[in-house]
């Protein structure tokens, strides 16, 4: 005897109706900004990571004081050309311009809630 259609509809629906607040969620989460600005400091390493989801993960050397120790700031790279321009950048003092998206769902869109959209060389002060 076959299942009311009921049955089958309502679970169908609900499972339509999850996907659906998921997907809006994270269009959210990716387009919002939760804060944004630039991070001077020397360019450490950037390189493309994951298992199934390859996103580009870098580090920054931010140096307050001669002597300190620096901080690291690590960050997220979604664009290609940014990374290109960031990979031709390592070892140089530069200036990330990054936005902070909190609450991105997984890993796979980044490490990190620090997505950085472009990148300046810094000239140093002579």
């Amino acid at each position: 005897m076959p299942l009311p259609k009921a049955v089958v509809t309502i679970p169908l629906a609900l499972v339509t109706l999850v996907a659906a607040v998921f997907a809006a969620y994270t269009w959210v989460a990716l387009t919002w900004n939760y804060s944004e600005g630039e991070r001077a400091g020397f360019m450490q390493k950037l390189s493309k990571k994951g298992w199934l989801c390859k996103t580009w993960e870098g580090e920054l050397s931010l140096v307050a004081l001669p002597g300190a120790a620096p901080e690291k700031f690590f960050f997220t790279v979604r664009d290609d050309a940014v990374a290109d321009k960031i990979n031709k950048l390592v070892g140089q003092r530069v200036s990330l311009v990054y936005a902070e998206h909190k609450g991105v769902p997984t890993s796979c869109f980044g490490d990190t809630p620090y997505f950085v959209s472009d990148v300046k060389a810094v000239q140093p002060n002579l």
